[in-house]
């Protein structure tokens, strides 16, 4: 009987050995492989600067959509822009550079 006993802590304790070896495995898969934890974190990470960045090209965007609206809408202001930055006259206009 006494032999049954120890038989059967000793399998006891195995499978307890077996037990821990596989958390031991399976918590190293889900922190460090591939997929796993440490991945996550790193794409979570990736994700937040490149919403900021997002956000700052979204910024541009709309800056740049109110122009162009501006500009479609305001003949007068395609007109100064194109004086102030191209050098543009009207025809039957006389331009005049002073030299100082």
């Amino acid at each position: 009987m006494n032999r049954v006993k120890e038989s059967g802590q000793v399998q006891f304790k195995l499978l307890s050995i077996i037990m821990v070896l596989l958390l031991l495995f399976l918590q190293y898969r889900l922190w460090y492989s591939s997929g796993g934890i440490k991945d996550m974190i790193a794409l979570k990470k990736q994700l937040a600067s490149q919403t900021q960045v997002n956000d700052v090209l979204k910024k541009q965007n709309d800056a740049l959509l109110h122009q162009v609206q501006y500009l479609q809408s305001n003949q007068d202001a395609v007109e100064s822009r194109a004086r102030q930055e191209l050098g543009m006259i009207k025809k039957d206009e006389t331009f005049y550079q002073v030299m100082k």
